[in-house]
């Protein structure tokens, strides 16, 4: 058997490679997207990145949470207790979605009164040489066991090179054929990531303080408001950045430009939590009470589309403004 042929063939695949779609160079694996008992475990390129954890709280999140080269990017505390973290708001799991005001329950918060977001189904779950994807339905169950609400949640995370972590978070929320949903104004809301302690820009207070000192993060705005400023301002994007491990990683999140009253609302804070909420203006805007509320028809629904990059560096060494840019113009 002559061995020309598949010397010609092989020359040919060969030549045509660089034509055939693949993650960048140095990319590897890809993303590789697996299901467990109790979580989904999300790794890119042969390393954890994060788990999207849909039993045993009264909400579905994601953690850990692990930005460029690795490093922890939100607080451990309540999913494990870590030295040196505060123990303040336990529903501040990680990254999260959920609300405040639905039909006048508490979704955000995990007292005996709250409703719960509790986990049905996956609808999709893919795992790709370039991205991956975790598509899952959960119900807004209120006090009483009754559903108020239905979401549809969609992960989509890309493989990229070590230095940066990039995906968008879509969160439909669908209200009953026979009942209206209100998602109502207040500031206890809604796409949200409780950053690491040592991000914060304002630390705990020490026993005996009169006041807490100053931390070394930063918080910084599309706008260019920084630090205090921000706090229920609107912007396109929102960034937040500081030390972990003696390195300054951040976190922006960029508010889709067909969101519902984009550029949205920042319910962020000098401890750590960091928010997009386009419902809070009561709170942020000290308009009239309800002024924020927004009604879903019945059967109808709203969708919020949210992207998150996990960067080395502030927000000018990392080139958030460009990534922006990229987002809004469908990259």
């Amino acid at each position: 058997m002559s061995l020309k042929p598949l010397f010609l063939s092989a020359i040919a695949v060969s030549l045509l490679s660089p034509l055939i779609a693949r993650p960048a160079e140095g990319l590897g694996e890809g993303v590789k997207i697996t299901e467990q008992p109790e979580k989904v475990r999300v790794e890119i390129n042969g390393q954890l990145f994060t788990e999207y954890v849909f039993k045993g709280a009264p909400h579905v999140y994601f953690y850990p949470l692990l930005g460029p080269g690795g490093l922890q990017m939100t607080r451990h505390w309540p999913m494990k207790d870590v030295e040196g973290e505060e123990h303040d708001h336990k529903h501040h799991r990680s990254l999260w979605y959920s609300h405040g005001a639905v039909n006048g329950v508490d979704f955000w918060g995990e007292s005996e009164k709250s409703g719960k977001i509790l986990h049905e189904k996956f609808l999709e779950i893919k795992s790709g040489p370039e991205t991956g994807l975790i598509r899952a339905q959960n119900k807004w169950v209120d006090p009483d066991g009754k559903t108020v609400l239905r979401d549809e949640r969609t992960f989509r995370v890309y493989a990229r090179p070590d230095n940066e972590r990039l995906f968008d978070y879509e969160i439909t929320l669908k209200a009953p054929p026979d009942k209206e949903v209100i998602l109502g104004d207040t500031k206890e809301g809604s796409m949200a990531i409780r950053l690491a302690e040592s991000m914060r820009l304002i630390l705990p207070k020490e026993k005996g303080e009169k006041k807490a000192a100053a931390g070394k993060g930063h918080i910084i705005l599309s706008t260019g408001l920084r630090d205090q400023e921000t706090w229920g301002k609107a912007a396109a994007w929102c960034d937040y950045h500081g030390p972990v491990a003696q390195k300054t990683v951040g976190v922006a999140i960029f508010d889709h430009p067909s969101n519902l009253r984009h550029p949205t609302t920042w319910h962020v804070r000098d401890y750590g939590l960091f928010a997009a909420n386009p419902f809070g203006l009561h709170d942020f805007d000290k308009q009239p009470p309800g002024t924020g509320n927004v009604v879903i028809e019945p059967g109808k629904s709203v969708t919020f589309k949210y992207r998150f990059y996990l960067h080395e560096g502030d927000e000018k060494e990392a080139k958030v403004a460009d990534h922006w840019e990229d987002y809004k113009s469908g990259k």
